[in-house]
């Protein structure tokens, strides 16, 4: 089966390129991959399914772990539980994908969740850390993709930032990262690797 899921993975990173699917980096996996580890996780939340490849890895990753994945648009969602289904009953039957804004479906949720990945609108990044705040487990771990966007994130200004549209993102990802770096009882670290990615974790 580990043979048969690493060609699903090989394939569904295919399908994205060929897209223009955003899905996890090469140079993140090791990141996401350690953080899914050090959280040993038995329920796993993500906002931000796409095709489910980051699913995929942590529920690899973590074979006795549950997964509650959020995905905005429906047709990325049908495809997620398909390539999901492709898998084998051993990954499908873990993972739950509900379809809908993230803001939206996270106050309906019960936690609590050992491990969340963040991976939806970036503008929105620090509305999700205080929505999953509620859900977390004592000692849980969250990790937040393209946090450093392009390198803009910790830049100078918006002067030189190369499309207007970017501010609002930029700006909203940096309160992210004010928030989880000032966050008590959390410590985080950011990694450059990728797009960037912040590891926080959770101190009971």
């Amino acid at each position: 089966m580990a043979k048969t899921v690493n060609h699903l993975l090989y394939e569904m990173e295919a399908y994205a390129r060929a897209r223009q699917v955003p899905i996890l980096t090469e140079a993140a996996r090791p990141i996401f991959l350690r953080a899914v580890r050090e959280a040993a996780p038995c329920r796993i939340l993500e906002l931000g399914t796409a095709i489910g490849y980051s699913a995929l890895l942590a529920l690899r990753e973590a074979p006795e772990a549950e997964i509650v994945t959020i995905e905005r648009d429906e047709a990325t969602a049908e495809a997620a539980k398909a390539f999901l289904r492709r898998a084998g009953e051993t990954y499908a039957a873990r993972a739950t994908i509900l379809v809908g804004a993230a803001e939206e479906l996270l106050p309906t949720l019960s936690g609590p969740f050992d491990f969340v990945f963040i991976d939806a609108a970036k503008s929105r990044y620090p509305d999700f850390w205080l929505g999953v705040q509620p859900l977390l487990a004592a000692r849980a771990v969250v990790a937040a993709d393209n946090v450093l966007f392009r390198g803009l994130v910790e830049g100078e200004g918006s002067e030189e930032w190369p499309k207007h549209s970017y501010r609002t993102m930029v700006l909203q990802l940096r309160e992210y990262l004010r928030l989880v770096r000032s966050a008590p009882d959390f410590q985080t670290e950011v990694f450059p690797e990728g797009d960037g990615m912040a590891v926080s974790r959770r101190n009971p």
